[in-house]
């Protein structure tokens, strides 16, 4: 690895790392935000973007768990689905 290289993943993690912190919590905030955009219908949400949303249903119900915990749910608020 050339001494370039280096030095640059060293001044990548000079300015970067301080920060690694602020945005995962913000990526955790977005994802958050869009799981309840997504399953909002079914949480009791009224949707105005219920067709569009309706086909990432799959895709969210995979990371369904993750999501409820990180919200202080015990279970999933969804009746017909039990992912604990």
């Amino acid at each position: 690895m050339s001494w370039f290289k280096k030095a640059e993943r060293g001044l990548r993690d000079f300015y970067v790392a301080p920060y690694r912190r602020v945005f995962a919590r913000a990526k955790r905030d977005e994802e958050d935000l869009f799981m309840m955009l997504v399953l909002s219908e079914a949480l009791g949400v009224p949707n105005p973007a219920s067709g569009a949303t309706l086909e990432l249903l799959p895709e969210m119900l995979d990371r369904m768990h993750d999501w409820h915990i990180r919200q202080g749910l015990d279970r999933s608020p969804m009746d017909g689905m039990q992912c604990c």
